[in-house]
C-alpha cells in the first residue's frame, strides 16, 4: 500500500516539473521574441540594454517593471539620449500625449486644449480655443481708436486732389505675444486735399488759343 502512494506521488511530481518546464519554454520563446534589439536580456525583466539608436522603454505593472528596446517611443514618453542607454521617459501629465521634456507638453490628448507647454479642459483667460491645433492663443484687448491724422499724399497735405488719413488704437495692459489674435490696430481711408498749396501761383485757364492777326501790308508804289 505504502509502495502505490509513493509511485503515485512520484507520477504527481513528475507531471509538474513536465508543466513548469513546458511554462519554461514558452517564457522562453516569447522572452526572445521581446528581447528584439536588446543587448543585455533578462528573463525577468525584459531588456537591461539596446542596440545604438534604440529607446529602452520600461513598463510597469504595479512592483513588476519589463523592458523593451522600441525605434520610437511611443505617446505619452519623450526619448532622451544618453552615453550608455537611451531611455523613453513618460511625461509629467497623464494628459499629455507627446512632450519635449518631462514637464513641457508638446501635444495634448482629445478634449484638452495646449497651451505654454501644458494641457488644459479650457483654455485660461485672455486665450481662445483653436479646434484644429486643439491650442489656446493668446487674445489682446485694443484701446480707443485716436483721431483722424491729416489727409496726405506722398507726405504732402496740399496739391493733389486725393489722398489718405489713418487712425491707431493700442493694446491695453501688457504687449500681446507674438502670433496673439488681435483685431486691426490700425485703419486707413480715402479723404479730398486741397488741390493747391497756399501761395501756389496758378495760370488763368483758356478756353482755346487765339487767332494770330496778320500784318497789314502797305500798297506797293506805281498802283
Amino acid at each position: 500500500m505504502q509502495w502505490i502512494i509513493f509511485m503515485l506521488l512520484l507520477f504527481i511530481s513528475s507531471m509538474e516539473m513536465l508543466t513548469q518546464n513546458r511554462w519554461k519554454k514558452q517564457v522562453s520563446a516569447g522572452l526572445l521574441e521581446n528581447c528584439t534589439g536588446c543587448v543585455l536580456c533578462s528573463e525577468d525583466n525584459g531588456c537591461i540594454t539596446c542596440h545604438h539608436r534604440l529607446f529602452l522603454l520600461i513598463w510597469r505593472d504595479g512592483i513588476r517593471q519589463f523592458g523593451v528596446c522600441v525605434h520610437t517611443c511611443p505617446p505619452g514618453y519623450f526619448g532622451v539620449r544618453g552615453l550608455e542607454v537611451n531611455r523613453c521617459t513618460k511625461c509629467r501629465s497623464p494628459s499629455c500625449e507627446s512632450c519635449f521634456s518631462r514637464d513641457f507638453c508638446m501635444k495634448c490628448k482629445d478634449k484638452f486644449y495646449l497651451h505654454k507647454g501644458q494641457c488644459f479642459r479650457q483654455c485660461p483667460p485672455s486665450t481662445t480655443a483653436q479646434p484644429g491645433t486643439r491650442e489656446c492663443q493668446e487674445t489682446c484687448e485694443p484701446g480707443p481708436w485716436s483721431e483722424w491724422s491729416a489727409c496726405t499724399h506722398e507726405s504732402r497735405t496740399c496739391g493733389c486732389k486725393w489722398g489718405v488719413e489713418t487712425r491707431v488704437r493700442e493694446v491695453s495692459g501688457a504687449a500681446p505675444e507674438e502670433g496673439a489674435a488681435c483685431p486691426a490696430l490700425l485703419e486707413t481711408r480715402k479723404c479730398r486735399m486741397r488741390k493747391h498749396c497756399p501761395g501756389e501761383k496758378t495760370e488763368p485757364k483758356t478756353k482755346g488759343k487765339k487767332r494770330q492777326k496778320k500784318p497789314k501790308t502797305e500798297p506797293e508804289a506805281g498802283t
